[in-house]
């Protein structure tokens, strides 16, 4: 009698390659889980199959960053979404970036990578997502793309969480880089959540050195082409990470509490759709009619040292 069967266990990848470029895309989660330029590790990575702090590449959907306390109310029903833990009674970074992702196409240095978010408790609502990612030796393009597959107008949130690498060899090296962000308005966060306020914000940070950050970014300041650029440079090179108009915040983290080993490595540049709290409070989300969808770009270049 044959041995009865059990599921796939192995941690399921795509590789992309192009010219010194190598991409790693996660189908658990959907996300990157490493991008390497040569011996430039481009992104904070993580070995395949584990789970690590941070979130690194994580993609964020249908809500990026924290809601209060998981609750929320839509169209008068009050919802409760799974919390991060008793000390931290956030619901967090959404609802697809453990589950399993499929690979949709794959032909040389593309791939679309796609999954179902199914109605869940405190998310009563069906969507559709896929990731297009195209790689080239000296930049990534990433499309997020969301559906509304139900029969029930869905509020939605997105959010990508890359961890930007410019050469730090030990924690706290971050210090030594040199970040401008194309922002100019701060949203004030408790806790990783908004308090209500905003303030005026100069982009221009210049060298990190032993500034904390963490914090949610509006008002981005646009080129002629529409796109919003940030510039991070370290020893390794420069990264500029580019948001098209579908994108409206950043969330900026300097990964000060990271475990050891990680800590101040890298900096979070998180596109946003909506800040903190937005299912909640409402701030900038996303509304899909049935069979509606969105889509939104970036791009992450790199020029070494």
């Amino acid at each position: 009698m044959p041995a009865a069967p059990w599921p796939e266990s192995r941690p399921a990848e795509v590789h992309l390659s192009a010219g010194d470029a190598d991409l790693v895309v996660d189908l658990r989660g959907g996300g990157m889980r490493r991008l390497a330029v040569g011996g430039w590790e481009v992104v904070d990575s993580y070995p395949a199959g584990t789970v690590v702090e941070g979130w690194p590449g994580a993609v964020l959907i249908p809500w990026p960053n924290r809601i209060r306390d998981g609750r929320w109310t839509w169209q008068g029903r009050e919802l409760q979404l799974q919390v991060q833990s008793p000390e931290a009674p956030n619901a967090i970074h959404g609802l697809v970036a453990w589950q399993p992702w499929e690979v949709l196409a794959s032909a040389g240095g593309s791939a679309t990578v796609g999954t179902v978010v199914p109605p869940h408790p405190g998310y009563p609502f069906r969507l559709e997502a896929a990731v297009d990612y195209r790689l080239a030796p000296d930049c990534m393009e990433v499309t997020v793309r969301v559906r509304n597959a139900g029969d029930d107008a869905a509020p939605v949130g997105v959010g990508l969480h890359p961890y930007l690498s410019v050469g730090a060899e030990r924690d706290g090296d971050v210090g030594e880089a040199v970040l401008t962000l194309p922002v100019r308005t701060a949203l004030e966060l408790e806790g990783g959540l908004p308090t209500g306020r905003r303030a005026p914000f100069d982009g221009a940070v210049g060298r990190i050195g032993d500034r904390v950050l963490d914090d949610a970014f509006t008002d981005l300041v646009r080129d002629d082409d529409g796109w919003a650029r940030t510039r991070l440079t370290g020893p390794a090179g420069t990264l500029e990470l580019a948001v098209d108009g579908a994108w409206s915040w950043l969330q900026v983290f300097s990964g000060d509490t990271l475990p050891e080993g990680r800590r101040r490595r890298s900096v979070a540049v998180e596109p946003m759709t909506c800040p903190p709290n937005a299912l909640a409070d409402g701030t900038d989300l996303v509304v899909l009619e049935p069979g509606a969808e969105w889509s939104g770009s970036w791009t992450l270049s790199w020029t070494a040292a």
